[in-house]
């Protein structure tokens, strides 16, 4: 009887080409690899290749491909002679009545005729099964031959999306025997995981990693040999005649793929971690661009390793619809643990800073501040939260971001709420749409500049546009609100007093190091229970706030200053002494505070805030810290800033 190998299937992706090239990174950067997992196998043919040296670990959500598995990987004992007999007694029987298949599929992939010959044939397996006439690893090699048989001569251009309207039908299906070797399979082990949920309970030498790439779910392209091999004969609907498929949707095929790019990388337990990914980015049509750039695989791999990239030209099949040049398969080769990169993602302790550069900002003396604040604190109370440097870096049980500007709040529970690589694809996209320089893409030479004088004159129009989209909408998008802030002057915030954002183009964009800080920053926002509120201080319950252990610290607009915040009326003598009031009446109830504010600016001594602390006992702590550079236009630079901490405790 005629045979056939794993690999004689039409398949989306298929490495079948790219044996060779696999091996020979393997070979040449790997040692010491005796178990491997294939991890979205998809045909098997990359696991298989390893299966003469090694152990292997397979995996697929798909269940026509575990049937495929089980034939060729499985060390379940088989008897050939009887699978060889029921074949040959399928490939002879002349079905004339109708079943499911018939009646639901005739004339699409496949005739009639054949129809009703797979009806017969699949509802046979299941009852030799039953009747346990058959194992579970001959029912497999049964429903694989008649998978592949039906792949042979199936009436489309390699996927089940649709069939040809005019294709040939008069093929007759024939099941042929599988090609199967025995020598190396005793401790393979097969999987129909969730990838995801799957490397956290195993580990293997090598994890070779095949992702979907776009938008095509396999689900689709395979619904009728999945339809076959589960043979439940549920419902089709559609030209196609497709069966309910929402379980088996892959994230690797939305937007959330490099987010699940991220996770799964996390908890992989190897000593190496090859994946395999190609270059259509921008080259076909929206369902065919890959979900993952580059530049996001080699960051995500790069916290787990030192890695390498390898690259070979490779004909892609596609739907025949697109026409794709110069395309290459990439492989990346990740070491574990070598030259890995530390990263506060690893180290909860490590200080971030925040990716809106807010006045008065206290990235640069946090450790000052946190040196001065208690080391027991259960609610932490971010008073004029701002730009969010102390809530989202202080070490409490709770934290709770608290700031009177509405725009900033709403933004915070955005970037909380928000997947890191989700969030960049989507400013990815408005960055398009408003034609804003990439150079995080691109470099600077792409838009006729250098780093030194930026890319501000390429984006001023385009940035005037983004600012009169926001201004003129009613309801204030966050994601508008975070590019304004990216490609504004120094990605700060500035509002006029119709509440107009009024900042002109900055001289960056959307570049590495931009994206470095928001990832780092959003992580603190997911790692800490952490909330943000828009409210007045004035209204904050403090009878709520005694009942607990918390801490207040407070930055609000500094009096003697004259940032931005200060503009339009922003904070007045009566927010001051409010303020004040406040402190003392939460000093009465015996709440710990710290204060930043100034005791000294330009020559002036902020005389009402120094009476109030020596009056009540309030401790003065002076913080080191320059703003000799703030104001370009201040001549005597002795006209020094005094800052401090001021505490009741």
């Amino acid at each position: 009887m005629n045979k056939f190998e794993l690999s004689n299937r039409r398949y989306l992706g298929s490495k079948t080409k790219l044996i060779s090239f696999i091996h020979e990174v393997v070979n040449q950067n790997c040692s010491n690899v005796c178990s491997v997992l294939d991890l979205f196998g998809g045909t098997g043919v990359v696991g298989y290749s390893f299966n003469d040296d090694c152990s292997v670990l397979i995996n697929d959500i798909l269940k026509t491909n575990i049937v495929a598995y089980n034939t060729f990987f499985s060390n379940e004992i088989i008897d050939e002679e009887k699978i060889e007999k029921l074949i040959e007694g399928y490939n002879l029987v002349d079905i004339k009545k109708d079943n499911y298949y018939s009646k639901n599929f005739a004339d699409t992939y496949l005739s009639k005729e054949n129809m009703r010959k797979v009806g017969f044939i699949r509802d046979d397996i299941d009852n030799q099964y039953k009747k346990k006439k058959i194992n579970e690893r001959e029912k497999s090699i049964l429903v694989c031959s008649l998978i592949y048989s039906i792949d042979k001569i199936a009436n489309t251009v390699g996927h089940y999306d649709a069939y040809r309207k005019n294709g040939n039908l008069e093929q007759e299906l024939t099941m042929l025997m599988p090609n199967i070797k025995n020598n190396n399979n005793d401790n393979n082990q097969i999987y129909c995981e969730d990838s995801n949920q799957l490397v956290k309970n195993i580990s293997a030498d090598l994890v070779y990693i095949d992702p979907p790439y776009n938008s095509r779910q396999y689900c689709d392209a395979y619904h009728f040999l999945e339809n076959v091999v589960l043979n439940n004969k549920p419902k089709v609907f559609g030209t196609a005649r497709k069966m309910d498929r929402s379980n088996l949707k892959s994230k690797y095929c939305t937007a959330k793929a490099a987010t699940e790019f991220a996770d799964l990388i996390k908890n992989i337990k190897a000593k190496y971690i090859l994946v395999s990914y190609n270059n259509t980015g921008e080259k076909g049509n929206a369902r065919s661009n890959a979900k993952i750039t580059d530049s996001q695989i080699l960051e995500i791999l790069g916290k787990k390793g030192e890695v390498k990239v390898f690259e070979q030209e490779y004909a892609l099949f596609n739907t025949g619809k697109t026409k794709l040049e110069d395309h290459k398969e990439r492989l990346f080769l990740c070491i574990v643990g070598q030259k890995e990169k530390k990263s506060v993602l690893n180290n909860t302790n490590e200080l971030v800073k925040s990716p809106l550069n807010y006045t008065g900002g206290k990235y640069k003396i946090l450790t000052q501040l946190m040196d001065r604040f208690p080391k027991d604190i259960d609610m932490f109370f971010d008073v004029f939260s701002g730009g969010g440097n102390v809530g989202a870096n202080i070490n409490a049980k709770k934290i709770i971001c608290v700031d009177i500007n509405d725009r900033l709040i709403s933004l915070f529970n955005y970037l909380q709420k928000e997947e890191y690589y989700h969030l960049v694809n989507h400013l990815d996209t408005l960055i398009d749409r408003f034609s804003l320089s990439n150079t995080y893409k691109h470099g600077y030479k792409f838009y006729g500049c250098n780093s030194g004088n930026g890319v501000g004159q390429y984006n001023r129009d385009k940035f005037l546009k983004l600012r009169e989209e926001y201004n003129n909408s009613n309801k204030k998008r966050d994601d508008l609100f975070l590019l304004l802030i990216i490609y504004g002057f120094n990605n700060q915030i500035r509002f006029n007093s119709k509440g107009e954002f009024n900042l002109p183009v900055g001289k960056r964009d959307f570049n590495g190091s931009l994206r470095k800080k928001l990832q780092l920053f959003m992580d603190k926002l997911h790692s800490k229970e952490i909330s943000f509120e828009n409210i007045d201080f004035r209204r904050l319950d403090v009878e709520k706030i005694r009942k607990v252990n918390s801490f207040l610290y407070l930055d609000p607009p500094y009096y003697l200053g004259d940032a931005s915040y200060n503009e339009n009326g922003g904070w007045t003598e009566k927010d001051e002494e409010d303020l004040l009031n406040f402190l003392k009446l939460c000093d009465e109830k015996q709440i710990r505070f710290a204060l930043s504010n100034v005791i000294e600016h330009k020559g002036k001594i902020h005389d009402k805030l120094l009476n109030w602390c020596l009056s009540n006992g309030f401790n003065i702590n002076y913080i080191n810290c320059s703003y000799s550079n703030s104001n370009y236009h201040i001549k005597d630079k002795s006209l020094v800033t005094r800052e401090v901490l001021i505490t009741n405790y």
